[in-house]
């Protein structure tokens, strides 16, 4: 299971744990499918942000698949 520092490590359609702005202080997780990349640069130190199938947005802490 990777993080989601690096852009090229997180590819749409994978299956991803993000974390919201509303739960960046408890670091509670959402779990969805990518369909958009939303950060441009080759790497993040807090995850690369996405959006996810169903709207949300977030930054990626962990890859499933």
């Amino acid at each position: 299971m990777a993080d989601g520092r690096v852009r090229a490590d997180v590819q749409v359609g994978a299956q991803v744990d993000i974390v919201l702005k509303a739960d960046q202080r408890t670091g509670k997780l959402t779990r969805g499918v990518v369909q958009a990349l939303l950060t441009k640069s080759p790497n993040h130190p807090h995850g690369i942000k996405v959006r996810l199938g169903d709207g949300q947005v977030g930054r990626v802490k962990h890859i499933l698949s």
